[in-house]
């Protein structure tokens, strides 16, 4: 399932329930595809069958079939012959009694392993909304592709007297405006940090530690070089420019372009290895190579003997652009993916975005970049054209991003990649993934604003987009000036005081 952060009491994005499982249509001539639409009312419902079991499933507007229908995906149930009755109450069990036939034991949170039972308890100790719930369990904290099974759950739990959660329209907890509203005012006020944010919008309130993040990624994506930065307002990932490990040490990734390497880089990343005896050399899924277990302490010295620029496998911003060997070395290519992917990856470098964005770029309709999975895909085909799909995923779930537009020249790639990127980046909540993102839009809206300009602010959108690309600055180049004196410290140093004898 997939679901955007931002959710009211039933869980819904914009107004819509939002849900999806398994494959978003059919792949084989055998596959039953059973659709139904009701544009007027927003509701869109797809199942795909094969041997009489659900591969796939996409519900749009109207979530009350989702439990039943996940617990038929997740274990593979035969199902009915009368199959309208997966979508509508006909006989199979509607959402109220599936909700009573999931198993306490039924997982319902598989991030952070929650399960029906927790959720349930959860309520009766008088966690009466769905936010109180998640807070007090943790569902719905991780990916957040479980957000609305776990809304179901609690409001079956509740019998129905689920409270409304005011909070759930706001960007960030501690500030009581939605997205569009937090920037109206960001922009009138002439705010530039996350403090005067609190100041001005929050008065008399203590500063709100977990909306602190998501303010520094859209103050960072709105004012570019006009922002203030406060190192207390980021997550410890971006305070050290490094992923954090379950162990406490840091991961370090440099920066191959498109995946694209050299006899030089090679031999600098294992002199270094061998250097600082780095216990882990990883190649990861986006083409990189990481250097795994650094203390804290010894990342300025790393980055320096690397002398790289930041592959940005950390933070919520632009990530890398994955590529295979294009029309050059593959008899198949019919584009030159390796150097577009570089190209796209030298100018949207670690721009900020309110969730990671993962983009790749094939050189055939082979895929072997796997684009149509990305966040932004660009897929090279016959005629020197290109092919830009949006709102892919590949992760907790999987789903094919939609064709935006076929175009004919690199040139126009960059344009409207960096176009639709700033569009999701204005208007997408946050940790909202461009795989929820679109189809809460729908993909015809990104049509005709991306492509048609139906608001009359493309000529903004890049506008804004360059801006943000002219203020990169490689966040390594810190190595030699730390910002904080505790920047690249395992911990401050602690004053041993006298003991004083007990009378």
């Amino acid at each position: 399932m997939y679901l955007g952060s931002r959710t009211a009491t039933k869980l819904k994005v914009a107004g819509v329930d939002v849900a999806s499982m398994g494959l978003a249509g059919p792949e084989r001539e055998t596959d039953e595809h059973i659709v139904f639409s009701e544009p007027s009312r927003g509701v869109f419902k797809s199942i795909v069958i094969r041997d009489n079991k659900m591969v796939g499933a996409t519900l749009l507007g109207d979530g009350r079939k989702v439990a039943y229908l996940t617990q038929a995906f997740d274990q593979g149930l035969p199902l009915p012959e009368e199959r309208l009755s997966l979508m509508f109450d006909l006989g199979s069990p509607g959402e109220e009694a599936s909700m009573a036939e999931l198993a306490d034991s039924a997982q319902v949170c598989n991030c952070n392993g929650v399960s029906k039972g927790a959720l349930v308890a959860a309520v009766k100790g008088g966690c009466l909304s769905v936010s109180a719930a998640m807070d007090a369990t943790r569902a719905g904290k991780g990916c957040g592709s479980c957000k609305l099974m776990v809304s179901q759950v609690v409001e079956w739990a509740a019998g129905g007297a689920v409270e409304d959660d005011p909070a759930a329209s706001y960007y960030v907890p501690g500030i009581p405006l939605d997205k569009a509203g937090l920037m109206a005012e960001i922009r009138a006020r002439g705010l530039r940090s996350v403090s005067q944010v609190f100041a001005a919008l929050a008065p008399g309130s203590l500063e709100d530690a977990k909306s602190k993040m998501a303010l520094a990624s859209l103050l960072k994506m709105m004012l570019a070089d006009q922002y203030i930065d406060e190192r207390d307002a980021r997550f410890i990932n971006d305070r050290v420019h490094a992923n954090i490990q379950r162990d406490g040490t840091f991961s370090v990734v440099p920066q191959m372009k498109g995946g694209v390497t050299s006899v030089q880089q090679l031999r600098r990343i294992a002199d270094v290895a061998e250097k600082h005896s780095i216990p882990m050399i990883k190649l990861t899924g986006g083409q990189r190579i990481d250097l795994l277990g650094v203390p804290k302490e010894d990342l300025p010295q790393v980055w320096a003997d690397l002398d790289m620029p930041s592959g940005y496998a950390y933070g919520k911003s632009f990530r890398t652009v994955k590529t295979c060997v294009g029309k050059d070395y593959c008899r198949f290519g019919t584009g030159d993916s390796t150097g577009l992917g570089i190209g796209l990856e030298s100018r949207f470098q670690g721009i900020e975005a309110p969730a990671k964005l993962k983009l790749a770029v094939s050189g055939c309709p082979r895929n072997c970049a796997e684009s149509l999975v990305k966040d932004v895909g660009v897929v090279a085909v016959e005629g020197g054209r290109w092919e830009i799909y949006v709102g892919g995923a590949a992760g907790a779930h999987i789903r094919k991003g939609d064709l935006l537009v076929t175009v004919d020249t690199p040139e126009e790639v960059t344009l409207l990649a960096g176009r639709f990127m700033q569009y999701y980046r204005e208007n997408a909540n946050w940790l909202e993934r461009t795989y929820t993102f679109v189809p809460r839009v729908g993909i015809e809206h990104l049509r005709r604003v991306i492509l048609d300009d139906s608001e009359g602010i493309a000529g903004r959108l890049d506008a804004a987009m360059q801006a943000s690309v002219d203020a990169y600055a490689d966040p390594w180049s810190e190595r030699d000036k730390p910002l904080t004196p505790g920047q690249f410290r395992t911990s401050l140093p602690l004053t041993v005081l006298p003991q004083v004898p007990v009378r």
